[in-house]
């Protein structure tokens, strides 16, 4: 029976087999006796992204009362779902996101804590998924931004968007009504100001 440990790019966190090719964490979710979530979805402003195999260290799932792993399909998700690179396990694409994030959103020397202030303002609407509106035409967002339109989501990759699902990118059925950011805005001037979000292979595969 698969953990609800599964997040997707409007943040929600559910129980799917698929795993997908990062971790990250939100603080202390989950009650280790049972491998359930709380009823609370973050426990620090500090949501980030890590990758699934770091120094040869295992983790036994939510098994602890330590953070709680929760998985994406790749590190557009996360970015989608309001998460960000983690100082730790990848140091370099962290400093390199700050410097991104910092040249988008014209501001210099800033700390983690600051910047995840900012995410979380734009991350949230009180307990639920902050969606806000285009700052662009569709076609001039950024790869690895991601938009949602009639109740799914897409990556946006060379222009164009694609619907994403548990298991990868597919085509999007063309056009799209009531498109609403999900990306925070301050990641998706990261996003154009150099930083490369990974993308799920599918992502590669879908684009003509």
């Amino acid at each position: 029976m698969p953990l609800q440990n599964r997040v997707t790019p409007s943040g929600d966190i559910v129980a799917v087999p698929q795993r997908g090719t990062f971790t990250g964490n939100r603080g202390i979710i989950h009650d280790p006796a049972t491998r359930t979530l709380l009823k609370r979805r973050w426990t620090t402003q500090a949501w980030i992204v890590c990758i699934c195999e770091f120094r040869g260290r295992r983790r036994d799932v939510m098994a602890t009362r330590s953070w709680t792993e929760l998985f994406f399909l790749d590190e557009a998700t996360a970015f989608a779902a309001g998460h960000r690179p983690c100082f730790h396990c990848r140091r370099a694409d962290a400093n390199a996101f700050r410097s991104a994030w910092e040249r988008g959103n014209c501001a210099g020397g800033l700390r983690a804590p600051e910047i995840d202030a900012v995410l979380h303002a734009e991350r949230l609407d009180g307990r639920v998924k902050r969606l806000h509106p285009l700052p662009m035409p569709l076609s001039e967002l950024p790869d690895g931004a991601m938009v949602q339109a009639g109740g799914d989501s897409f990556l946006i990759a060379d222009g164009r968007p694609l619907l994403w699902t548990f298991d990868g990118y597919r085509e999007a059925s063309l056009p799209l009504v009531d498109v609403r950011l999900i990306t925070p805005p301050s990641t998706v001037r990261a996003l154009r100001s150099g930083y490369r979000a990974v993308l799920h292979g599918s992502a590669t595969s879908s684009v003509p």
